[in-house]
């Protein structure tokens, strides 16, 4: 069995960081990109089981990333980190958003909710399989 590799996406390297150790220290393979272009560029290349991704970002947000990403991969689970969740959701529910995550700060103990959406994420894979 192959090791669920999750793309964490966001322009906060403090927030890469912690929230990157925590994905790790559940047993996930983790590649990591501080940008929407690089996340389009590495789901191609990398092919990730698992999108988490940042709403606001320079140059290009996480709804623009995502509907890039969503030329290539149709179906892929995507997370959404989010300090401000009402605006996100409006676009994001029609690219096919799994979960939303509220982002506070990169303090904040955004973990737990971000564990239970991968918990049921991974958990359809498999029985897709």
């Amino acid at each position: 069995m192959h090791t669920i590799k999750i793309l964490l996406v966001d322009d906060e390297p403090d927030f890469l960081k912690i929230i990157g150790e925590r994905i790790r220290g559940w047993g996930y393979g983790l590649i990591t990109a501080g940008n929407g272009v690089k996340a389009i560029e590495l789901v191609k290349s990398e092919k990730p089981d698992v999108v988490i991704l940042d709403y606001m970002m320079p140059e290009m947000d996480g709804l623009a990333a995502l509907k890039k990403i969503r030329k290539t991969a149709k179906k892929m689970p995507v997370i959404m980190f989010t300090a401000f969740p009402d605006n996100a959701i409006k676009g994001a529910k029609k690219l096919g958003v799994d979960a939303f995550i509220p982002k506070l700060s990169e303090y904040a103990d955004t973990t737990t909710s971000l564990k239970a959406s991968l918990e049921l994420i991974i958990k359809r894979l498999k029985n897709k399989k």
